[in-house]
Formats: structure tokens, sequence, C-alpha cells
């Protein structure tokens, strides 16, 4: 049985997609645990990072990174946290999350109630990040 993650790639479950390119996605957090939480996901279904082919995990870290930048940009946090867990999703998946203390980074404080209207608009906010950044992969989907 294909992920949450996979049908949601598919398309058969509501994302909101920053980035799409032929190895990897980045789509918003629908439980952000600040706003512009972006979740980097490979479209190979993989359940654990350990077990990521090596030039797919540095294909997925770059992806991070520049995304993480366009977080950076849109959002003016201190620093951008990168964190892969992996419990919650049996599909890999690195957490990007604007942060300002180390509190930020507590999944009990997660936003499970986030309004749509909020995500589009953290979700439009990288993507002019990104497009502003010369950026193609750039998605609306």
């Amino acid at each position: 049985m294909p992920s949450l993650f996979t049908r949601i790639i598919r398309g058969e479950l509501p994302g909101r997609f920053v980035w799409r390119d032929e190895r990897a996605v980045g789509f918003l957090s629908i439980a952000p645990l600040r706003p512009g939480h972006t979740l980097v996901v490979p479209i190979q279904e993989v359940d654990h990072w350990l077990d990521l082919p090596p030039e797919l995990t540095q294909h997925l870290t770059a992806v991070a990174q520049t995304i993480g930048q366009a977080i950076q940009q849109a959002f003016s946090p201190e620093k951008v946290g990168l964190m892969i867990a992996g419990l919650e999703v049996r599909h890999v998946h690195l957490h990007l999350v604007p942060i300002h203390s180390l509190a930020d980074l507590d999944f009990a404080k997660a936003d499970a109630k986030a309004s749509p209207e909020a995500l589009d608009a953290a979700a439009e906010r990288l993507r002019a990040a990104l497009r502003a950044a010369g950026h193609l992969e750039v998605t609306e989907k």
C-alpha cells in the first residue's frame, strides 16, 4: 500500500507543493511547527533515511538547502532547522522549519488546525522566494 506521501505526490490527496523535480518534492506540512514548515520528500518510497542511496541523499540535501534558503528569505527566522524523524509517516522526509529557538522544533506544539488560508499564504511566500532566486522547479500543485 502506498504511503501517505506517495498518495500526495501522485495527486490522490491534496498537497501545497513548492518544489517538484524528477527525484524529489517539497510541500508544506499540514500541521506546521511554524509558518513555512516544509517537507522535502523523495518520490521513491523509502522508509528509513539510512536506506537511501547516497546520490538520492545528496539530492534531497541539495533541495532542502535550496528550499531552506527560500524559507530564510520569506520568513526571516534566526535559523532554518533541519530534522529527519520519520516515525509519523514511513516515507523518508526532511523537515525544514523556520526557528527562533529549539522550542520551535517541538512536535507537541504543531498547529494541527492551521487554516487553509494560512497554509496557502505560506506556500505562496515560499514559491515567490524560490522564483526570485531563479528556480524553475517551483510548482503550483
